[in-house]
């Protein structure tokens, strides 16, 4: 048997506390990130008033896969 290596798969970022990323026309703001979870705001630009969520890191990374969010401010 021939041993063969894993595909390799792009590296992105991981997520740290005050990082702004673009997902389309809206803004998301890293908060705060745990072992498990993330506090995180996400609003257009001019927004007056914005809820902090939470979510799991892996399902809030997939969200941003889906709409292929680009770190503007780390």
């Amino acid at each position: 048997m021939t041993a063969t290596k894993p595909a390799r798969r792009p590296v992105r970022k991981p997520l740290e506390s005050g990082q702004l990323w673009r997902l389309g026309e809206a803004n998301l703001k890293v908060e705060m990130v745990g072992k498990l979870l993330v506090h995180y705001k996400l609003a257009k630009p001019n927004a007056v008033r914005v809820a902090t969520s939470i979510s799991s890191i892996t399902t809030l990374e997939k969200y941003m896969k889906a709409n292929k969010a680009t770190l503007v401010r780390q």
